[in-house]
């Protein structure tokens, strides 16, 4: 998501450095930059939307001197790509500056408790309240340090944040809870930031500052405490020998595979969304009698996934429609009573911005779900929601998908619970269900990698594939066949596993690969009878399984286990890792780059 940089040097200007760090920071994807220096007791910050380049051209981001400063890149959540929304954020005064990455769920409270103090907060980002939480404390005559670490206490959500003050002119203080924070060393300077890439031309010895942590940088170097008990924290730097490109992937080969790896933390900030933005909706989808869900792609299977969740659980008729074939399929009937709901990842999908505007010709309710705030979606839609999954670098998508589940899983529980026709105890579960999933996510992957990737050199050489599932699940095994055929350019059929003997049966033959998708919910026993139909001719069945789903695993050749407990409505989120880190390997053994499958763009802005 955002980017930030802080250095503290004992040579020369910081404001230079400031700006060719977040030149490096630029992969991270971002719609604003600022940055802020102390020189001679007084902040100085310069900052606007836009690029980089363009927002140096116009205010020099390199001309201030001082030593100590501080640099952001940030990736819109909380209010659109203004400049007035751009880091650093100041106090009343203006006298310190933070940056911030992160969302901090508890800052709507937060700013009405600022506000009738009297604090005048100029920006609508969830940042501002972390200056003015500072402010108030150093009001109580407390430094900078306590300041920041009375602050903190106060915020629910991740972050990780760099304050300086031009009452204390000679350090930053950084604290880290979830987001990513690292620390540089170098014999002249010390460096934090988001990313090692922002510092690696400068230092190669490096301190990751852990969750709960805060630490005070200063000419004389560094120094990390517990926020628990304000114990000292001994933690020797590591010599990082990457080059700038492996620096940029975080060690990982590839960004696909860096973005599989993210989707806990990325789930996780999905499941942060603001209440009122939920709640808002909500509202609009139970005033509607039946509601369209339009994408195209990936964003398609989640509006497929979501018909299944907003039916189920809030009884609610949804349409989940290609949005390049909604014109000619539904463009007539659309009309001042109809709702669609929007899915785009860039918010710019060709496709779904001529059905976009066809809808709001016809005076239809236009909703929108995307990542990007300021894209099209968010400006011309009645009511948006961010599923804040940050930039997505990889172009097959993989974190946006199972953000954009999560989101619409909520939408769909929130719909339930205010229309009365799921109880209260089963709300309670699935929404405890829907809070683990981070955790659920991270156990897969540390348990399965390995063995998805042995599975991948084992099938590296099949010239096609089917992907079969049931209910929800033929959503999953539509995503995972995209990504095969993404990626590993392996001609791949999905279909709903009872139809699969209309018709496809008659392709498999001995050791034809079948991926079947089968979590153990309500269609475990027919998807168990459609297996046996492939065994009995001969293919090869690979299935993804509940953990310790020993019928399954007797009629199989390959399996992967996803933990236990997944509720079937929510199973897509977790289910479809798997097929996405197979899809991820099998290119990789097939010597192709997944970052930049051929002939593909990650976002289509041609029809």
């Amino acid at each position: 998501m955002c980017g930030i940089f802080g250095c503290v040097l004992k040579n020369g200007d910081a404001a230079p450095l400031i700006h060719a760090a977040l030149k490096r920071l630029e992969y991270r994807g971002y719609d604003s930059v600022g940055e802020a220096i102390i020189h001679e007791g007084k902040l100085y910050v310069k900052k606007d939307a836009g690029k980089i380049d363009d927002v140096h051209a116009l205010l020099n981001l390199d001309d201030l001197p001082g030593k100590i400063g501080i640099g952001h890149t940030r990736w819109a959540t909380h209010g659109a790509p203004y400049k007035v929304n751009a880091h650093p954020h100041t106090d009343c005064k203006e006298e310190l500056a933070v940056i911030h990455n992160g969302i901090i769920e508890n800052f709507a409270e937060l700013r009405k408790e600022l506000e009738d103090r009297g604090h005048i907060l100029r920006s609508k980002t969830d940042t501002e309240v972390i200056a003015h939480l500072i402010e108030e404390k150093l009001k109580e005559g407390l430094g900078l340090i306590d300041s920041v670490r009375k602050s903190i206490t106060r915020l629910e959500g991740s972050y990780s944040i760099a304050v300086i003050s031009a009452k204390e002119p000679d350090k930053i203080v950084c604290a880290r809870n979830e987001s990513p924070l690292v620390l540089g060393i170098s014999e002249d300077a010390v460096f934090c930031a988001s990313d090692i890439p922002a510092f690696l031309p400068l230092a190669n010895k490096v301190v990751i500052v852990e969750n709960g942590e805060l630490v005070v940088l200063n000419h004389k170097g560094y120094e990390i405490r517990k926020l628990a008990d304000w114990s000292l924290v001994s933690r020797q730097p590591k010599i990082i020998d990457w080059n700038p490109v492996m620096a940029e992937k975080q060690g990982y080969p590839h960004f696909m595979l860096k973005e599989i790896y993210e989707q806990p933390k990325t789930i996780r900030n999905t499941l942060r969304l603001q209440d009122q933005y939920l709640e808002l909706m909500t509202a609009f989808l139970d005033r509607a009698g039946e509601v369209s869900l339009v994408a195209c792609g990936t964003s398609y299977h989640a509006c497929l996934a979501a018909s299944y969740m907003f039916s189920k659980l809030a009884f609610l008729a949804t349409h989940p429609i290609i949005a390049s074939e909604f014109i000619e399929q539904h463009g007539r009937a659309v009309n001042i009573d109809s709702t669609i709901l929007f899915v785009s990842q860039s918010g710019e999908t060709t496709d779904t911005l001529a059905a976009v505007e066809h809808a709001r010709l016809r005076a239809a309710t236009v909703l929108g779900l995307t990542n990007v705030i300021g894209s099209t979606i968010t400006r011309v839609a009645r009511v948006y929601t961010c599923q804040q999954s940050g930039p997505e670098i990889g172009v097959a998508a993989t974190k946006t998908f199972t953000s954009q589940l999560s989101v619409l899983a909520q939408l769909a529980l929130r719909l339930a619970k205010k229309r009365g026709k799921v109880s209260h105890t089963e709300i309670e579960f699935l929404e405890e269900k829907l809070e683990q999933i981070p955790d659920v996510a991270e156990a897969l992957l540390k348990t399965q990698s390995e063995k998805i990737r042995q599975l991948s050199k084992k099938y590296r050489d099949k010239g096609c594939f089917f992907f079969l599932g049931r209910g929800i699940s033929y959503a999953t095994a539509l995503e995972g066949r995209l990504k095969l055929l993404e990626i590993a350019y392996i001609p791949s059929i999905a279909y709903p596993a009872g139809e699969s003997k209309h018709g496809p049966i008659s392709l498999i033959e001995p050791d034809f690969p079948v991926i079947f998708v089968c979590p153990k919910d309500g269609t475990h026993r027919t998807i168990l009878s459609n297996i046996m139909e492939m065994k009995a001719r001969g293919a090869s069945i690979i299935a993804i399984i509940e953990e310790g789903d020993e019928e399954i695993k007797r009629f199989v050749d390959d399996y992967v286990e996803v933990p236990k407990g997944m509720p079937e409505i929510l199973s897509p989120i977790v289910y479809v890792i798997p097929l996405q880190l197979f899809a991820y390997y099998m290119a990789i053994e097939r010597e192709l780059n997944p970052d930049m499958p051929r002939n593909l763009a990650k976002s289509v802005t041609v029809k």
